[in-house]
C-alpha cells in the first residue's frame, strides 16, 4: 500500500465550516431530518435554478460532449449519461481506443439522482483523462432499496464493457469510480465482477467510500457533527437503503459492506481518497489496509483539511480540484494502453 506521509487533520476552511453551519439550520439539508417530500425533492434537485446548482455542485466541463441514453437491464430501462472528450484540434478525430470509466454518484443511495447535480466530476475526468465516462442514474432508496442500486451498477458496467467499441473506447481499459455511496458501489461491483469472472475491471477509484455499516468507530464519534455528513445521516441512509433486508443480515453482506468479503485478493488496483474530517475516514482506511494485506495494489491519499463531500460541493471546497487531479493521475497510470 502506498500513501503520502500521514496527514494530521488541519482546520476545516472557514468557507466550508460556514456551509456546514448553513446546512445545519435547515431540516431539508440533512437526510436524518428530511421529510418524505424533502427526500423526493433532493433526489433530483431539478427545482433549484441551474445557476445555483452550478455554483454549489460545480459546472459541467465544457471540453466534453454529453448524451443521455436509456439502456436495457433485467430490471427495466436504466438511464446513463455518456461524456466523451472533444478533440483538441478542430477537425481532428477523437481516439477510438479511449479508456472507459463508469461513475457512480454519491448521496447515500438515496439522493442526487437524475445526474444533473453530478456533472462536475465525471465530465472533468472525461476531459482531463481523455476517456469515455458513463455516469449511472441508478435506482434510489427508499423507493428502491438494496439491492436495486447494486444490480443497476453492475448492469451498467457490463453494458459499458460490451458496448465500449461503439462508444469509441476499449473494453480492455475499463475502470469504475465513485464517491461515498458511489465509492461503495464501485468496491462492490469490483468484487462481484471478480467473482463472476468479468467484466474485466482495470482500476477502482474509491472516493471516501462507505465500506462498512458501523456507526461506532473513532471517526464516526470524532466527526459526528462535522460538515457535511453527520453520523445521524449515516444511520438514516442505512435505514432507507437496507430497509427490511436488515432483518436478514444485510449489514454484514459484502454487497453492502465490502470489508466483510471473505477475500479481497485479486481485485483491480484501488485509489482510496480519504477526508480527514469525515465520519467515513476510518472505514475507508481499514478497507485500504485489508486490500493491501491481501495483495491488491492500493494507493491512499488523505486530504487533511477536508470533510466529507469535496465531490458534491466543488464550488465550496477548494480541495476538489487537487483531489480530482489526483484521481485522474491514478486512472491515467492504471488505464494506460498496453
Amino acid at each position: 500500500m502506498t500513501n503520502d506521509p500521514a496527514a494530521r487533520p488541519v482546520t476545516i476552511p472557514a468557507r466550508v465550516r460556514a456551509w456546514g453551519w448553513f446546512m445545519d439550520r435547515f431540516r431539508s439539508m440533512h437526510i436524518a431530518t428530511m421529510s418524505p417530500t424533502d427526500i423526493e425533492h433532493n433526489q433530483t434537485m431539478r427545482g433549484i435554478p441551474a445557476p445555483v446548482r452550478r455554483m454549489l455542485f460545480g459546472a459541467r466541463d465544457t471540453r466534453v460532449d454529453v448524451r443521455d441514453l436509456t439502456i436495457p437491464t433485467a430490471d427495466g430501462p436504466l438511464g446513463v449519461r455518456i461524456y466523451t472528450p472533444r478533440s483538441s484540434h478542430a477537425g481532428e478525430a477523437v481516439d477510438a481506443d479511449l479508456p472507459i470509466a463508469v461513475y457512480f454518484h454519491g448521496g447515500g443511495w438515496t439522493l442526487f439522482g437524475g445526474l444533473d447535480v453530478c456533472d462536475w466530476l465525471p465530465s472533468r475526468v472525461a476531459a482531463e483523462l481523455g476517456a469515455v465516462v458513463v455516469a449511472v442514474d441508478y435506482r434510489l432508496a427508499p423507493q428502491h432499496p438494496y439491492p436495486a442500486a447494486v444490480d443497476d451498477c453492475l448492469a451498467a458496467v457490463s453494458w459499458a464493457s460490451s458496448h465500449a467499441e461503439e462508444l469509441g473506447a476499449s473494453a480492455s481499459r475499463l475502470a469504475v469510480f465513485g464517491d461515498s455511496a458511489g465509492g461503495n458501489l464501485s468496491a462492490v461491483v469490483a468484487l462481484l465482477a471478480r467473482d463472476a469472472g468479468g467484466p474485466a475491471i482495470r482500476a477502482q477509484g474509491l472516493i471516501y467510500p462507505v465500506t462498512d455499516t458501523t456507526l461506532d468507530d473513532e471517526s464516526m464519534r470524532e466527526n459526528a457533527r462535522k460538515p457535511v455528513l453527520h453520523r445521524a445521516d449515516m444511520d438514516a441512509f442505512f435505514r432507507y437503503y437496507l430497509g427490511a433486508s436488515r432483518e436478514h443480515g444485510a449489514d454484514d453482506d459484502p454487497s453492502v459492506a465490502p470489508i466483510h468479503a471473505a477475500s479481497l485478493a485479486g481485485l483491480p488496483p484501488a485509489f482510496v481518497q480519504v477526508s480527514a474530517h469525515d465520519v467515513l475516514r476510518d472505514q475507508a482506511l481499514d478497507y485500504a489496509a485489508r486490500l493491501s494485506a491481501e495483495g491488491t495494489p492500493v494507493e491512499v491519499k488523505t486530504y487533511a483539511e477536508a470533510p466529507h463531500g469535496w465531490v458534491t460541493y466543488p464550488g465550496i471546497m477548494r480541495v476538489s480540484a487537487r483531489a480530482s487531479a489526483d484521481l485522474v493521475d491514478f486512472l491515467r497510470r492504471e488505464l494506460a494502453a498496453n
